[in-house]
């Protein structure tokens, strides 16, 4: 049973007529005939009775009548929907971030996309790093936004900026005071970690080991927002990505730029075979407006 089938039983039903029904679907007598008869063969008897006269309907094709309209008003509604989805028109997107991405970053690239596509419903699930790419392995969420992980594996990652990593000092603190700190300066006080698998603590770890700088820890903690809070309380100073800078500055701690080395990685997005047109359109507007972003902090 098909569409066209379907169609033409509708045509002929409605009019009881052949010659109205072949003019209302731009069929040929033939052509339609053949449609009714392929439908009655697929359906294992009579729908119409058709003489040189007249046309009418058996009992199963009256019965038939409202069935035949319901499909075809699904199909329609079906086809419609498919429509807008591939025209942007309408549809949904789930994307998962690091949370000081979230809040910084994203909102104005969101702006920019609601603004070409204002019936794409996006949800924003912000969560650590670790688990951006879980999600997105586990196709939870089209597009993850991360920083670039050890082994991407299966999943396929495009850079979007690098970021920098920036020194988190008490306010009141003598250090408060430089325009910017080393590793060695900021590794005299006692340093507040994040606590393991962080990315972040593996990627300091790695980076300052190569350099044969050991990162110790007086303090650990598994959010960056405590984080932030024992910094500013005069705990002790640590070091997170630029991303963080204005996180850490409304929990009360000042930010410096950190060399002797600067430590850097790529921030980008994640995702995990084809897309949708919707996540395609997302992921073209977040290159056009942070393609060309730059550190946070210099």
């Amino acid at each position: 049973m098909t569409v066209k089938q379907l169609r033409a039983f509708l045509a002929v039903a409605q009019s009881l007529s052949f010659t109205q029904a072949c003019e209302r679907l731009h069929l040929s007598q033939p052509a339609l005939s053949l449609a009714i008869k392929g439908l009655e063969e697929s359906l294992g008897g009579r729908l119409l009775i058709r003489t040189t006269r007249s046309v009418r309907l058996t009992p199963e094709g009256e019965s038939f009548v409202p069935l035949a309209k319901r499909l075809l008003a699904e199909w329609d509604n079906t086809e419609e929907l498919m429509r807008q989805r591939f025209t942007l028109q309408l549809g949904r997107l789930a994307v998962a971030t690091m949370p000081s991405f979230a809040s910084n970053l994203l909102p104005p690239a969101l702006m920019a996309f609601r603004s070409r596509h204002p019936r794409i419903n996006v949800t924003v699930h912000d969560v650590i790093n670790e688990q951006v790419i879980d999600m997105v392995r586990d196709r939870q969420v089209e597009l993850g936004i991360a920083f670039e992980p050890e082994a991407v594996g299966s999943l396929a990652f495009t850079p979007l900026f690098v970021d920098r990593f920036v020194a988190v000092v008490p306010p009141r603190s003598l250090l408060a005071h430089h325009d910017r700190l080393s590793w060695e300066t900021l590794l005299t006080h006692d340093f507040i970690a994040l606590q393991r698998p962080s990315m972040v603590r593996r990627l300091l770890e790695q980076q300052l080991g190569e350099r044969g700088i050991r990162l110790p820890s007086a303090f650990e903690s598994h959010q960056l927002a405590t984080v932030g809070r024992m910094v500013a309380s005069g705990l002790g100073v640590s070091a997170v990505p630029s991303l963080c800078a204005r996180q850490m500055e409304e929990l009360g701690a000042r930010c410096l730029p950190l060399d002797d080395p600067a430590i850097e990685h790529a921030v980008g997005m994640l995702t995990h075979g084809e897309l949708s047109a919707a996540a395609l359109a997302l992921r073209q507007v977040l290159v056009e407006t942070l393609g060309r972003a730059e550190p946070v902090a210099e």
